[in-house]
């Protein structure tokens, strides 16, 4: 965990740097259905989160598990939602655009799923409103860059004291900027998912980039549980 967060405070390297330059550029070029069906897609899942249910696991909380035995779960859960978003991304991939577009919320969906199923195995119950702002939270940390993630990180590190101030009823305004989190999101998968629209060869890049994104989604998940706990003291039921 402590080597997660070291390299997260790390600055960005000039290669780095050029490449977030060249992709931006590239950006330009994605045409604006394509950025619509993202920010929809985004749109839909916070709300999805937030307030519905069709993210909630089936899966009962088992508060008589040890710390390294649910690590070895989530480990395993990641990896079957991991194969599920490759071959989503192989499928779409290789049917062009249209199918292409039709990644975007297929893969928000497997990685929420996983984030639902991942909180209940570390003994959190994200039926509770607070515990969801948390999901989205490693959400928004897992997909941001620079000033945002340290800003992010921060939050999930004295998540306990930054609770304090959310509201615990969905109906209640929130102080988190949705926008802007949809903006990052898009601008971070963009490149990617633009060369997953080219027929034939998309399937290669949907494939690679799903696995991408599931694994950096996992490593966040699990070092931003370990870094609760830790703050916490002991961790429910840890």
């Amino acid at each position: 965990m402590i080597r997660w967060k070291r390299k997260l405070g790390k600055s960005q390297s000039m290669t780095g740097r050029f490449a977030k330059k060249w992709q931006k550029k590239m950006n330009t070029f994605i045409p604006e259905k394509v950025h619509s069906v993202v920010t929809v897609s985004v749109k839909h899942m916070v709300q999805a989160t937030l307030t519905g249910s069709e993210y909630i696991s089936k899966k009962e909380l088992d508060l008589t598990t040890t710390f390294e035995e649910r690590e070895q779960e989530v480990q395993e859960l990641f990896r079957t939602y991991k194969n599920t978003a490759i071959a989503e991304g192989i499928g779409t991939g290789a049917g062009g655009i249209l199918l292409g577009m039709a990644d975007f919320p297929l893969l928000l969906s497997i990685k929420m799923k996983c984030l639902f199923d991942t909180a209940i195995t570390y003994g959190y119950d994200c039926r509770e409103f607070q515990e969801r702002l948390f999901l989205l939270t490693i959400f928004q940390l897992a997909f941001s860059e620079g000033e945002e993630r340290a800003k992010l990180l921060e939050r999930v590190e004295n998540w306990e004291d930054y609770a304090k101030q959310l509201p615990t009823n969905p109906e209640d305004p929130l102080t988190m900027d949705w926008k802007a989190f949809q903006l990052s999101y898009r601008d971070f998968i963009d490149l990617p998912k633009m060369l997953q629209l080219i027929p034939g060869f998309g399937a290669v890049v949907g494939a690679a980039a799903n696995s991408h994104f599931l694994d950096l989604l996992k490593v966040t998940a699990m070092n931003s549980y370990r870094m609760r706990m830790l703050t916490q003291g002991e961790g429910p039921n840890l």
